[in-house]
């Protein structure tokens, strides 16, 4: 059906509600507006659903959320009673529409008689991880768009490990989803007749003093690290504002200066705009308030807390961005360092990191003797082999991070934990700062011993269809073109994830590496209009390091440029 028919039909429909109908009404006289949000449905992948509020087929809306949970439904109901005994968990973040989508999943599930487990209150991503994994539930729905601008929400469905769900799974759903293509046909069970009759029930309190216990236990150096750090944190006015202070402050840094402007949760993100903390613009307040108290170190989590940020205060009394790159190496060598120190090291460790993630970390982990696994993106893909290793009994994992501020310690989550991580940060700072150092000093170390390796990633912004046709074009005609030489850098290889035979499921994803083995990547976004460049750039020396990674950089925004 063309957009415009369809478009047609959802304004005549009269079983759409009435904000739904003003909603489309608004926008009877923009043809650009009308076509964006009709000329496909939103897609249910590995990532669910992800996109801006509104009425229409490719937006957030309670019609398509109905309509995802009836696949996912379906999809559970595949297991038998015994599957749907185990019932779902569900959890939300801060933003606009997010209890309300909870509600309207936990209804569904409960329809097709799903027991449910349902969070009464905002609660970080990794929480609905730690939920299922704790009741032994079949599956999860964490209602949140992460870091994406405030326009945006979307639906995380994740597995019984506590995992995010793989391709195989997202296919199933997608399928039972094209089943249901009438929205008002999908099933829903009143939200507090399903507390009476007991199909819906509220997660208990006692959950949270579990998962907390269990980050503290994470612990691994308490006595005779500097706990007089002077902290600021940031929550940006999403969900880790209660958990990540607590933690913190039961670890006994009581020293913690929280951003008041952005400490209680506002789903417009008023003082922040775009809610990403791997945008150093996201400091603003905490650099501010920084200077003021004198702080050493600088924390930002976004809103669903899966994801931490870092800045630390330098020897002029500027704040450093540290990025996901530098931070997930430091905490690589933290934890193998201490855990070695203190004879706590398992035997057969394991370090999961995505493949556009640095390579810092891999001699690194050499020196412990631990493997570094390499992964697509997204931590459904790091905790897929922790899965793995739990199955075969072939090693443990102890530490996985990705470029994009997402790191996390332990298992007992099987996603980016920005609450756990926190603390480790936290711990780790207190602990150089006791021997006299801060982070941008043992980073200095890192690549006195292991060489110099810059890393950076761009992320241009495509919006609407024509950028998403674009993007399309852009990765075809890379890929049909190899790229043999890169400035004075010749290419050695290129690994084609899409075509390739990698041992990894297939992606959208080319990387190139040259002859002393620097990289760079190209991939799109899977959950926001962009398309990405990655680069791992390796020197004898710092300045050698950053120029090459300047040159690939240029290199490659000129191929993207010449595209239309």
């Amino acid at each position: 059906m063309d957009y415009k028919d369809t478009y047609k039909k959802w304004l005549e429909d009269d079983r759409f509600d009435e904000e739904t109908k003003k909603d489309l009404l608004s926008i009877k006289d923009d043809e650009e507006e009308i076509k964006d949000r009709f000329h496909q449905s939103l897609k249910f992948g590995t990532a669910g659903l992800r996109g801006k509020l509104g009425a229409g087929t490719n937006r957030m809306n309670i019609y398509n959320v109905a309509q995802a949970t009836q696949g996912f439904a379906d999809t559970i109901a595949e297991g038998g009673e015994e599957a749907k005994n185990k019932g779902v968990a569900i959890a939300y973040d801060v933003r606009h529409m997010s209890e309300e989508f909870a509600k309207i999943a936990a209804e569904v599930f409960a329809a097709n008689g799903i027991k449910v487990y349902i969070h009464k209150e905002i609660q970080p991503t990794p929480v609905c991880s730690y939920t299922i994994r704790k009741l032994g539930n079949v599956a999860g729905v964490m209602v949140t768009a992460s870091h994406n601008p405030r326009e945006y929400n979307g639906y995380k469905a994740y597995n019984h490990e506590g995992s995010q769900i793989l391709d195989e799974t997202a296919d199933k759903i997608l399928g039972h989803i094209a089943e249901h293509p009438d929205f008002f046909e999908i099933p829903r069970v009143d939200f507090e007749e399903g507390l009476k009759d007991g199909i819906i029930e509220y997660v208990d309190d006692k959950l949270i003093e579990d998962y907390i216990k269990e980050i503290l236990d994470c612990t691994i150096n308490d006595e005779g690290i500097d706990k007089d750090i002077n902290v600021v944190y940031t929550p940006l006015n999403g969900a880790g504002n209660k958990l990540v202070r607590r933690i913190l402050d039961e670890r006994g840094f009581k020293n913690i200066n929280v951003v008041k402007e952005q400490e209680n949760p506002d789903p417009d993100f008023t003082t922040v705009g775009y809610p990403n903390p791997e945008d150093p613009k996201a400091f603003k307040y905490s650099e501010n308030l920084g200077k003021e108290v004198g702080a050493d170190l600088l924390l930002a989590t976004d809103p669903d807390s899966d994801r931490c940020a870092v800045e630390v205060r330098d020897k002029d009394g500027n704040y450093k961005f540290l990025t996901g790159n530098l931070i997930g190496s430091l905490l690589t060598n933290y934890i193998l360092g201490a855990l070695k120190d203190n004879g706590e090291l398992p035997e057969n460790a394991a370090v999961v990191k995505s493949l556009v993630s640095t390579d810092l970390v891999k001699p690194i982990a050499n020196k412990y003797g631990v493997k570094v696994y390499d992964v697509l993106t997204g931590f459904k893909n790091i905790y897929a082999v922790a899965n793995e290793l739990d199955e075969n009994k072939s090693g443990k994992f102890v530490f996985g991070f990705e470029e994009s501020i997402g790191y996390n310690y332990k298992d007992f989550v099987r996603d980016k934990d920005a609450v756990n991580s926190a603390m480790m940060i936290t711990e780790m700072a207190a602990y150089y700062k006791s021997q006299g150092k801060s982070l941008l000093d043992v980073i200095d170390e890192l690549f006195n011993e292991y060489g110099y390796y810059s890393n950076e990633v761009v992320s241009i912004v495509l919006e609407g269809l024509d950028g998403q046709e674009r993007i399309s074009r852009i990765m075809t005609q890379v890929r049909n073109n190899p790229i043999k030489e890169v400035c004075d850098y010749n290419v050695k290889n290129i690994i084609d994830y899409q075509d390739d035979d990698t041992g990894l499921p297939k992606s959208n994803v080319l990387k190139y590496y040259l002859e002393d083995d620097s990289w760079f990547a190209i991939r799109p976004s899977g959950t926001e209009p962009k398309i990405k460049i990655y680069i791992n750039a390796i020197g004898k020396d710092m300045d050698e390091s950053k120029d090459k990674l300047v040159k690939i950089n240029k290199f490659m925004q000129d191929i993207i440029d010449s595209i239309e």
